[in-house]
């Protein structure tokens, strides 16, 4: 099996930096992509940044210049420094994985359960 754990969210005021950590652990052959998304009420579901492994991080416009994630690949973990956060950042943040398990000849993708980021005017 795989699980993916979040930690690091929170309140916080507007202006603020939160950073969420992101740990893959299970039978885990080789990670091709990592990266959060998020959900706020109401809305669907977004792609935050991702970031695969020998390619280029993507983000989306609205977090662009105040979000950067990063990979330890040693430890199958993914973070995300999040600055400057605004109210409309207020949103489940959801851990994403396309990873292949061992003995499994193709990837799979993975979810997190989620951590919530409050931010407050």
């Amino acid at each position: 099996q795989v699980q993916l754990v979040e930690s690091g969210g929170g309140l916080v005021q507007a202006g603020g930096s939160l950073r969420l950590s992101c740990v893959a652990s299970g039978d885990i052959l080789r990670i091709n992509a990592m990266g959060w998304f998020r959900q706020a009420p109401g809305k669907q579901r977004e792609l935050v940044a991702l970031m695969p492994s020998g390619g280029n991080t993507n983000y989306a416009d609205s977090v662009k210049g105040r979000f950067t994630i990063s990979r330890d690949n040693a430890k199958n973990m993914v973070y995300l420094q999040m600055n400057s956060l605004k109210p409309d950042d207020t949103a489940v943040y959801v851990c994403n994985a396309d990873l292949q398990r061992r003995g499994m000849y193709y990837p799979a993708n993975y979810w997190g359960q989620g951590t919530q980021v409050t931010v407050s005017p």
